[in-house]
């Protein structure tokens, strides 16, 4: 058996799953959410809630939501252009996520976050304090980052980066196993050397130099972050002492997948503790 499927059979043993949602993932090229993508992802996580995980997911898409109602084709550059559609979508990518994992008899919370629900003592405390009793309570948390009123998020310099860092931050706060970065490629890739393709790498033991040169910074219409700020994020995780996978998020029965041990997406092991 490869290493790397040897080091899948302990994801099986997480406990605590914290899944983060690219909006490109869960949102047509307009930014409205696609119901296609998404029931599948609800579903699989409340398959996961019922097998006794505890599922915390990080959500994006409330721009783009918001850019698809108010008929905006381009991201807007201007901070306040920017929350303004975070207002307007946030409350329509919370409503379909209500409705699907109503479907699913699961109940949700909602949590917007900043930078400051993590660095201040006390909103940091209250905010662990609030997610444990959700989950004590078989809540599932839904968590965005706060674009309406935290500009400094939206400028840049500390930005989120389509909530892949916040996803981290998050790991962190509930002492997760497991971070899951669901985004539209099938992991980390690699140049093969031939015509410049491409393969995925399965696992990465060690998030050194090396593997961040395999990366250029992304952009896209609709959302912030690119493989970059995932690896990004997955090395803020690795150091918190949980392991992370970057799978393709429209690929069938993801997650699921990822928690029976199969080869889906890369693998980037936790560093020890």
């Amino acid at each position: 058996m490869k290493i790397e499927l040897r080091y899948r059979e302990f994801l099986t043993e997480s406990r605590r799953i914290v899944v983060k949602i690219g909006t490109r993932v869960i949102a047509r090229k307009t930014g409205r959410p696609d119901v296609l993508y998404l029931k599948r992802i609800v579903r699989q996580v409340a398959s996961l809630r019922r097998k006794g995980y505890e599922v915390v997911v990080v959500t994006s898409g409330a721009v783009g939501a918001g850019m698809e109602s108010l008929g905006i084709a381009k991201r807007p550059t201007l901070v306040a252009d920017l929350q303004m559609c975070a207002a307007v979508g946030q409350s329509r990518l919370m409503t379909k996520y209500e409705i699907l994992f109503a479907h699913e008899k699961m109940r949700v919370g909602q949590l917007l976050l900043t930078h400051s629900d993590f660095q201040h003592r006390v909103r940091c405390s209250n905010t662990r304090r609030t997610l444990e009793h959700l989950l004590r309570a078989g809540v599932i948390p839904i968590i965005n980052e706060n674009d309406v009123v935290a500009d400094e998020e939206i400028k840049g310099d500390l930005s989120f980066g389509d909530n892949d860092y916040l996803a981290s931050l998050v790991v962190k706060m509930v002492r997760g196993d497991l971070l899951i970065i669901l985004t539209t490629v099938d992991g980390l890739l690699a140049p093969t050397g031939r015509n410049g393709a491409l393969r995925r790498v399965p696992c990465v033991e060690k998030l050194g130099p090396e593997v961040f040169k395999l990366v250029t910074p992304g952009s896209n219409t609709l959302s912030k972050g690119g493989m970059d700020s995932k690896l990004a994020a997955a090395q803020a995780a690795t150091q918190s002492g949980a392991a992370v996978v970057i799978a393709n998020g429209r690929q069938s029965k993801v997650l699921t997948g990822i928690l029976t041990g199969a080869d889906v997406g890369t693998l980037i092991l936790a560093n020890p503790l």
